[in-house]
């Protein structure tokens, strides 16, 4: 794997790093193609129960490289278009997966760079980021999932107002608007960056200290739910809670819960 995306597993929690840094970790082929293996092997591997996405430097991910576009690709219409199917094989495996996924997002997110943030589940944000569409600043449109997934994450009227304005959330707006689930505060934004990645371990290390295969299965029926009309949704939402009493885990933690009950009962 390419080190544009540094890779590890770790007591079942998988770590994508965007390490680009001097670039504000801005998509490349080699990003592309190093997210696209890093991401199905994260969400493949038996052993993983939670992914973490971070980033190097003083950003999370500033979208497309538009220098390199301009420049080493040459911005051909068909190239783009290709890179963007590669990026976007890596954002179905997250978002299609029963695998928790938590963005630790500090500095800038903007462009494409959204549509990432958005293909986690849970974001945390630093208090200095700031996040943002900005396609049209240099006559593009929203790629990366940003079209399908804002409206649905912060509500349509406002997604508008972010893809038709030349406008940079701040961090408290993104808290305001759903887009991130938590900001952290440091007292300068090196200090900062390292306390939103900590925190976004530290969500991870939960998920992977409780049920893990029951946040995975919840996560699942929410993100497949636009799949189903209201009465499949009920009747898939049966079927699940039914095959998670079923596992060894959940028994074993609905016994435990009975049995603390009688006992503060008695």
């Amino acid at each position: 794997m390419s080190d544009a995306i540094l890779f590890a597993v770790e007591e079942g929690m998988a770590r994508l790093t965007l390490n680009r840094p001097a670039r504000l970790n801005a998509f490349n082929a080699d990003l592309a193609h190093a997210w696209k293996d890093a991401t199905a092997e994260a969400t493949s591997r038996a052993d993983v129960k939670a992914i973490l996405i971070d980033a190097s430097g003083p950003a999370f991910c500033a979208g497309g490289d538009v220098i390199d576009m301009a420049t080493t690709m040459g911005a051909s219409g068909a190239e783009i278009t290709a890179l963007a199917e590669v990026i976007n094989t890596g954002i179905r495996s997250l978002t299609e997966s029963t695998v928790p996924v938590v963005a630790a997002a500090h500095g800038t997110t903007a462009g494409g760079g959204l549509g990432i943030l958005l293909s986690s589940d849970y974001a945390v944000a630093g208090s200095r980021s700031k996040l943002g569409s900005l396609y049209a600043n240099i006559g593009l449109t929203p790629d990366l999932s940003v079209s399908a997934q804002l409206a649905r994450a912060v509500g349509q009227r406002r997604a508008l107002q972010l893809v038709l304005q030349d406008r940079l959330l701040s961090a408290s707006e993104a808290l305001d608007w759903g887009l991130v689930a938590e900001v952290v505060e440091g007292e300068d934004s090196v200090a900062e960056a390292a306390l939103v990645r900590a925190r976004g371990e530290e969500i991870a290390r939960f998920w992977l200290a409780g049920a893990a295969d029951a946040y995975g299965q919840a996560k699942r029926l929410v993100r497949s739910q636009p799949e189903r009309s209201f009465a499949e949704q009920l009747s898939e939402e049966a079927r699940s809670i039914g095959a998670a009493l079923e596992t060894p885990d959940a028994q074993a933690r609905v016994a435990a819960f009975a049995a603390s009950a009688a006992k503060r009962a008695g």
